[in-house]
């Protein structure tokens, strides 16, 4: 068996994660009509989008696309009508994301290049009949998420899960999630809707009396909303024993000190704050325990740590890694980039039945590469190798498999391979095949398969006051249990992105992308009419529209739907204890 420590880092989901939209980025910030910005415009880095603790004079704008068309003039698709803006935050720290603090993003476009999020741009082609929120630039970033949309594509298993720690009423914010769980499982996906009540015990320390309140008042909403309960899974994580067995063989491959790089936990942490970790990486991976499937979490960018260590778990729980090799000894991932150039090079100048050494290759990487660490260490393994041929090769790692999995895998690999005590080299199997392979093989033989779980990420909304959106700050919120004349007086009272006058409205237009109350049309009221959001932002910006009677509408329109949302959970208040003994049974 080989040393974990040695192979966990081999052949991770993430290897080339870090590669994202650099193209996007650099575009400047646009209209809805797809022309470029004028007057007062201000460069993309500024651009504000939904959700961190800004002063108003220190918010940027958010820049969301309200229409799903193309660009006039150069045709480009819908996907290139984006922004990704941030939230200024006076001392905020733009690239610590802490799932149980109040993480702000001075920047979405940081999180591409630092923690390896794709903009959602570049998958949004991809995606049959896009959701209103994939459209307008809502949900911004994703790690992963084409295993997804294909699934949907070829009517495919797939699943979406995410959850929500109750710790006060759900409110519009909230909305964003329930809706992205519906959307997929209208998609034909499985749907699965989490209560976090282990988590909210031990992280934020509610009775569960307070637990049981607030979990009641989030499932009624998730219901509400569309949620189907007879081809979905609502569960609370304390009451999930399958979950908690997982969570139980996921701790064994993670420990404190990687939980402390990741969360920052110290001595003071207690240890069932570190346990509600790893059920929620037990909840991300529980839709496929009976069979693996591509499988999206929708969350927001503070919840990034979680995904990055649950697809570090998956791959861990295999009982093999899979990556590329060019040699019999192991090498990590920098060293066999550079095996790989240096195989390219030497290759170009042999005929197909020429074989690269090792040794060649170390001569030429000396000749022709910078030295440096990655260098001296490739050299020096090559060095050993001597006239070992250097050729591509699929590696089979054996990481927790039983002695009757590697022998099943041995006899599985079809061509030419190499077997070795600790692995297997196939040199006529791409790697995509042979993942499958292992995973087939480990099933087959009593072991987990999971596929790495992707995630799409949705901006934060601002705050009605101007700020962060707060379940703290009542005036800055509308929960979805508000009496509607409340809601209708909260938006009244909201702050917006208008002129100091009538009259400088009229004449420069409106700052709709600095307007929370605008947000409230794209994020919600305009709905999937993206003419309707259209003409908002259009009429806004062009002087047309003003404050007062776009607050009035908003108003009329929030005060309509929490109406109509509080008939809907009413219906199925009555219903929830049948539901709750149908699910017990």
């Amino acid at each position: 068996m080989s040393d974990p420590d040695r192979t966990r880092d081999e052949g991770s989901p993430d290897d080339h994660s870090a590669a994202s939209g650099s193209d996007w980025r650099e575009r400047s910030p646009i209209r809805p009509d797809g022309g470029e910005r004028i007057g007062d415009s201000r460069p993309s880095s500024e651009l504000r989008s939904d959700g961190g603790e800004a002063s108003e004079a220190s918010r940027a704008t958010s820049d969301l696309r309200p229409d799903g068309g193309e660009r006039i003039g150069d045709s480009r698709p819908s996907s290139d009508l984006r922004s990704d803006g941030g939230t200024e935050v006076e001392g905020a720290d733009d690239v610590a994301l802490d799932p149980w603090g109040s993480s702000t993003v001075s920047d979405y476009r940081k999180l591409f290049d630092q923690f390896g999020i794709e903009a959602f741009d570049e998958v949004l082609p991809e995606v049959p009949d896009p959701h209103y929120l994939m459209r307008r630039g809502v949900i911004f970033g994703h790690r992963d998420y084409r295993p997804v949309a294909r699934a949907m594509r070829e009517g495919e298993p797939f699943a979406a899960l995410s959850g929500f720690m109750p710790t006060g009423d759900p409110h519009i914010g909230h909305k964003l999630v329930f809706d992205e769980i519906i959307w997929h499982q209208e998609q034909g996906g499985d749907a699965y809707g989490l209560i976090a009540d282990l988590e909210a015990h031990s992280a934020r320390g509610l009775t569960w009396a307070e637990i049981d309140e607030h979990a009641t008042n989030y499932v009624l909403s998730l219901l509400a909303l569309g949620f189907d309960p007879e081809d979905g899974e609502l569960y609370r994580q304390s009451e999930n024993r399958d979950v908690q067995d997982l969570a139980f063989e996921l701790g064994a491959e993670a420990n404190f000190s990687e939980l402390q790089a990741i969360y920052d936990f110290d001595g003071e942490t207690d240890v069932s704050h570190m346990q509600s970790v790893v059920t929620q990486m037990a909840d991300i991976l529980y839709p496929q325990l009976d069979e693996p499937k591509p499988t999206v979490i929708p969350v927001g960018p503070d919840q990034d740590p979680h995904m990055r260590l649950a697809r570090d778990l998956a791959a861990r729980m295999g009982y093999f890694g899979v990556t590329r090799a060019y040699a019999s000894f192991e090498a990590d991932d920098a060293e066999r980039e550079l095996l790989g150039v240096a195989y390219e090079a030497l290759q170009a100048d042999r005929s197909a039945d020429e074989r690269v050494r090792c040794e060649a290759a170390a001569d030429w990487i000396e000749a022709e590469i910078t030295p440096d660490d990655v260098r001296q260490r490739t050299v020096e393994k090559l060095r050993a190798a001597g006239k070992e041929p250097l050729r591509p090769r699929t590696r089979f790692l054996d990481r927790n498999a039983t002695d009757e999995a590697f022998e099943a895998l041995i006899e599985a690999v079809e061509g030419e391979k190499r077997v070795y005590d600790e692995h297997v080299d196939a040199f006529d199997m791409d790697r995509e095949a042979a993942t499958e392979l292992a995973r087939e093989v480990a099933l087959d033989h009593g072991g987990y398969g999971f596929r790495a779980p992707s995630s799409i990420y949705h901006r934060f909304m601002t705050g009605l006051t101007g700020g962060k959106m707060s379940s703290s700050i009542p005036a800055s919120h509308i929960s979805l249990l508000d009496d509607p004349e409340d809601g209708y007086d909260k938006v009244k009272s909201a702050t917006t992105g208008g002129r100091s006058t009538a009259e400088e409205q009229r004449e420069k237009g409106g700052k709709a992308d600095e307007c929370p109350v605008y947000e409230l049309y794209a994020y919600l009221l305009a709905g999937d009419d993206d003419e309707f959001a259209k003409e908002v932002y259009d009429e806004c910006v062009g002087g047309e529209r003003l404050c007062g009677g776009c607050k009035e509408q908003a108003a009329e329109l929030m005060e309509s739907f929490l109406e109509d949302h509080q008939e809907k959970r009413a219906e199925w208040e009555a219903k929830l204890d049948e539901l709750d003994s149908d699910r017990k049974r």
